[in-house]
């Protein structure tokens, strides 16, 4: 491809500049309006989140609330020493207004311990029985009181069954004898009226528990988190150490670093693969283990999955295509890793000359972890905002025409709708509101996801400008270090803020833009599940798969306009349009040298999380022999991906440096093409080494004259 073809196509090349030394020091505001747009905006996101925290109450999620919305075993309340929730009839669960209230239409009570023993009111009123036991499943009654009186008045149950607390709520301790379904070790249980069998509580249970089963496991993985946390932490020092010292190996020993890297990823997925081929076949006679991965379904223990060969199985193929697709790629980019190497020996000195920007991703990570923890608890603020809303709920046989209507527990028992329906009860349903903030509480919550993306965009790209801006000062340096800023990364993030913040603001929220799109996406995606409109499906794939194209390709540009910002000060606009014109004139060279440098650093993020994952897997699984201090957990897959993910991460942090210095000095080294000749007068600024590889050098117009 010639060049001074496409220079009309794709503007044109860049003129010699002799008094061009790097970063442009003398430069002006850019993009002022979305700055202002932004700062309205921070603004804006500020006052939602106090608003959220007056009106919200995180207790909403931690404790169970009783009929009359009070919650249980709240610290510094009557109910402080009462932490479960008593059902006074839990066969009223079976009914489908559980699945849609998420509420069981009868009354419940917090107590102090669920019951032990299953009685009937009748049976503890009697003589001999043990009615101050009973007592503590009744609200305030009195001793005097007689059993149709206090069944009247629904101040008891008419009966206690054996219960088991699940989640801080009392469910009848189910069992198996035999084929025979058992409660509290009897088949039978007595409702008040006649003995019923012990099956028939199923429904009621499965209903109570499937809006309470997800609730569960979270809590499981948070007990999980609490008894792993330091090991978790341990992992993670571990991954850091490791990224240090790859890092440092790497600015000393790029060639061989990159040669090793590659031997070793190889080495650890092909490790992983025999790992995975044992694990097959040890399972093959074991009982249960041929079940198909179709049939199991799904469940929230995640280690059954690990007891079926099928899932062993499909890990053998997923690694071997990994591994396959690896071998190749290193097969026919042979000649061009040789090019890539030497762009990351540069990045290495690059990064020599300064150190301090291997540091900058801490500052990065800690503007984003206090981004990520203010949408977190500004959601949850949100979310738990809502009042309490009371509902009739009808107890008895008769219907009621006023049943799931709103009402007020206060004065419920001398309304017109209590003398209507006698047998009905307002009880407490669910928290929402019908005031005006309730009514837009859902914008609110929308407004929190958009400014989270726009927030941390804004974030990634001021680190991706900062050290744009000192790696740039670097490769433009004539003399290198002497002609370099003192400190280049303070250097470039002062301009980046001073200048540039509408800028960044910009980039930002157009990333924003199509990230909240593909929310919306995912949100229909799922609500259109179990729809079967199969043209509306394929419509909806079509769009995630084109808006996921377009944010990978926004993120692109974007990155390479801050480049260009960093260097020359332009808006964001005109930065982008040099930026894309610049590598579509070099567009050959953008896929030898440029991606072809991100797969190598791909590959040494990928060999440290998988040293550190190999170590947790054996650590957490118990396969390592001599070891007592393994925590008891759960799900011990939770500090493994948790470990596995951070080291992600952490590495990611690292790399990014390199992967931004390799990129800028690839921009940088495209622009240098352009303005120089390698005469006495316009020499190339890159390394001898990419000169030999290119076939450049800084004599070539002397020699000729």
């Amino acid at each position: 491809m010639n060049i001074e073809d496409e220079g009309p196509k794709y503007g044109e090349p860049r003129k010699y500049d002799p008094n061009f030394r790097g970063p442009i020091q003398n430069r002006g505001c850019t993009d002022i309006i979305c700055c202002i747009f932004f700062i309205l905006a921070i603004v804006g996101y500020v006052a939602v989140g106090i608003v959220a925290w007056s009106q919200g109450d995180p207790r909403k999620v931690i404790y169970p609330t009783d009929s009359m919305g009070q919650f249980c075993g709240q610290v510094g309340t009557p109910l402080e020493k009462k932490p479960f929730l008593f059902y006074f009839n839990i066969l009223k669960c079976a009914s489908p207004v559980v699945l849609v209230e998420f509420q069981c239409p009868t009354t419940q009570l917090c107590v102090e311990e669920c019951p032990t023993r299953s009685m009937t009111l009748v049976q503890a009123k009697a003589p001999g029985g043990d009615w101050s036991y009973y007592k503590k499943f009744c609200k305030d009654v009195s001793d005097t009181e007689t059993v149709p009186n206090i069944l009247a008045k629904r101040l008891c149950p008419a009966m206690l069954i054996a219960s088991k607390p699940f989640t801080r709520r009392c469910f009848p301790a189910l069992g198996l004898k035999g084929d025979e379904v058992t409660v509290g070790n009897k088949t039978t249980f007595n409702d008040g009226q006649s003995d019923r069998k012990a099956s028939d509580l199923l429904p009621a249970v499965k209903n109570a528990t499937i809006v309470m089963e997800t609730r569960l496991v979270v809590m499981k993985i948070f007990e999980d988190f609490a008894h792993s946390w330091y090991w978790i932490v341990t992992g993670l020092v571990i991954a850091t150490v490791l990224s240090l010292i790859f890092i440092v190996l790497l600015r000393f020993l790029a060639g061989i670093m990159v040669w090793v890297m590659i031997v070793l990823v190889i080495l650890v997925i092909g490790y992983g693969i025999f790992h995975c081929s044992m694990e097959y076949v040890n399972l093959k006679n074991a009982p249960g283990s041929n079940v198909t991965l179709k049939e199991l379904g799904f469940q929230m223990d995640l280690t059954v999955y690990l007891h079926i060969r099928q899932t062993w199985l499909a890990f053998i193929i997923i690694l071997a295509i990994v591994e396959v697709v690896i071998i190749l790629l290193l097969i026919f980019l042979r000649n061009r890793i040789r090019i890539a190497i030497a762009l990351i020996k540069e990045a290495s000195k690059a990064i020599g000359h300064v150190m301090s920007s291997l540091f900058y991703p801490l500052f990065t990570f800690a503007l984003l972890a206090v981004v990520i923890a203010y949408w977190a608890i500004t959601a949850v603020f949100l979310s738990t905002s809502n009042e309490p809303i009371y509902k009739i709920f009808n107890m008895g046989n008769k219907e009621c025409i006023y049943a799931n209507q709103t009402c007020n527990p206060e004065n419920y028992s001398r309304s017109d709708m209590k003398l209507d329906c006698p047998e009905s009860q307002c009880l407490f349903a669910f928290y929402g509101g019908e005031s005006h903030y309730h009514k837009y509480l859902i914008f609110l919550q929308f407004y929190n996801v958009f400014l989270f993306f726009w927030c941390a965009n804004f974030v990634i790209a001021l680190g991706q400008m900062t050290l744009a801006g000192a790696f740039a000062s670097y490769y433009w340096a004539f003399n290198k270090p002497r002609d370099m800023p003192t400190c280049p990364v303070f250097a470039s993030l002062g301009r980046a803020l001073r200048y540039h913040t509408g800028t960044l603001a910009f980039g930002a929220l157009i990333l924003a833009i199509v990230q909240i799109i593909r929310v919306l996406l995912e949100y229909l995606d799922h609500k259109l599940k179990g729809a079967q409109n199969k043209f509306a499906k394929f419509l909806l794939c079509c769009l995630k798969c084109c808006f996921w194209c377009l944010e990978k390709f926004i993120k692109f540009i974007n990155r390479n306009a801050y480049i260009m910002v960093a260097i020359y000060g332009k808006n964001f606009c005109t930065s982008a349009r040099d930026a894309f014109f610049l590598l579509m004139r070099n567009v050959i060279r953008v896929a030898v040298l440029d991606k072809v440098t991100d797969f190598l650093l791909f590959l040494g993020k990928l060999l440290i999380v998988g040293i550190v994952g190999i170590i947790s897997f054996f650590f957490f699984s118990g396969r390592t022999k001599g070891l007592d201090v393994v925590p008891n957990l759960h799900y011990y897959w939770v500090p493994i991906m948790t470990i596995a993910l951070g080291s992600y991460l952490i590495a990611h942090g690292f790399f990014s440096v390199y992967g931004m210095c390799v990129d800028t000095l690839f921009l940088c080294f495209c622009e240098d093409l352009e303005r120089n000749d390698g005469s006495a007068e316009r020499p190339y600024l890159m390394p001898d080494s990419l000169l030999k590889i290119l076939n450049k050098n800084n004599n070539k117009a002397k020699v000729a004259d």
